[in-house]
């Protein structure tokens, strides 16, 4: 029987579950521990630390993330995964996913690498300081963007600019980098050497996108494998944010259209599960987020039915169990992607 090793965080959790008891613990282990084993698998929980990355070419990791304040414990899961990657295991995902994990500037690197329209389908720049930004206005004629930090969830610091003004401001807020210390420091190094130039207050990468009007929310869909859940997000009143929102509703008339453009994208992708925020107009779908690891999972733990294409789209009402749509996802993906190591 194959062994696939876990690798969970410090508090001993594995991926996320929105309905986790205790609150924030994660996965249920006994039971990816009993659905990867009722697909032929067994599995072995290993902290970080454990990992003897001499001896760990051809093994198989799965792995978490983390969403720590300051993400400090991801950087370090980000320095194990890409040793292990290094040393010749195989790990699901790819680095590239972690990479992108909470940190949405990768993210817009990602897209427009892929070669890809329906994955690139919003124009978009990336910035590392305000100054940055301010070098590059000549090529904004026409202002009409959303601005977000690179780090963050449910749309916190997201903004929209209208006008030169407001794309500056909120550039500048959510950039900042400022330290009291520091900039004390930074002072006066520029008052003893000549020509010295001063860091940036605004530090803190972002990203302007093209704003999309007309849209009454998104999409959130997550799929696992060949099932697709999708959850209706309404924009908060009187906002064009719908993250965060709590406006949600499941319904079975999902635009055929919508539910394709999610496929293609899956299969460029070649992703055992992977969660997609998608806007569409009526007339055009965007692919405005998506993550490959460590996203939420009510639209799964919460929905009564999924679509599955057979030739063309069915929906099959029936609840879903987190751990054995993961388990089944991953195991799937395994044997279309690592034949050789079953």
């Amino acid at each position: 029987m194959r062994t696939i090793k876990l690798i969970v965080d410090y508090k001993n959790r594995f991926g996320t579950k929105y309905t986790a008891s205790p609150y924030r613990s994660g996965m249920d282990k006994n039971k990816l521990k009993s659905y990867f084993n009722n697909f032929g698998y067994s599995i072995q929980f290993v902290y970080p630390w454990q990992i003897n990355f001499k001896n760990c070419n051809n093994e198989l990791y799965l792995y978490t993330s983390s969403e720590d304040r300051g993400l400090y414990y991801k950087s370090y899961i980000e320095d194990v995964v890409l040793g292990l990657k290094l040393a010749g295991a195989h790990i699901i995902p790819d680095f590239e996913f972690l990479r992108a994990h909470h940190n949405k500037v990768f993210m817009e690197i990602l897209r427009k690498i892929s070669n890809n329209s329906k994955i690139d389908s919003i124009y978009s720049k990336v910035y590392g300081t305000l100054e940055e930004l301010r070098e590059d206005l000549v090529h904004y004629n026409h202002i009409n963007h959303v601005l977000k930090p690179s780090e963050g969830a449910m749309s916190k610091g997201v903004s929209h600019a209208t006008n030169l003004k407001q794309l500056i401001k909120q550039a500048k807020i959510i950039s900042n980098s400022s330290s009291y210390k520091n900039d004390i420091i930074d002072i006066l190094r520029s008052k003893i050497h000549k020509e010295y130039i001063k860091e940036s207050r605004n530090r803190k990468k972002f990203i302007v996108q093209d704003f999309i009007p007309n849209l009454e929310g998104d999409w959130k869909v997550l799929i696992y494998w060949d099932k697709y859940y999708v959850l209706r997000r309404l924009n908060r009143k009187n906002d064009f944010r719908a993250s965060g929102g709590g406006r949600l509703s499941y319904t079975s008339e999902v635009p055929t259209k919508l539910l394709s453009f999610a496929r293609d994208i899956a299969i460029e992708l070649n992703l055992p599960n992977v969660s997609f925020d998608i806007a569409y107009d009526g007339n055009k779908c965007y692919l405005l987020e998506f993550q490959a690891l460590y996203f939420g999972t009510y639209t799964l733990e919460h929905s009564q039915f999924y679509f599955i294409f057979n030739n063309k789209w069915e929906m099959i009402e029936e609840s879903s169990i987190l751990e054995k749509e993961y388990a089944n996802s991953i195991v799937n993906y395994i044997e279309n992607n690592f034949n050789y190591l079953k």
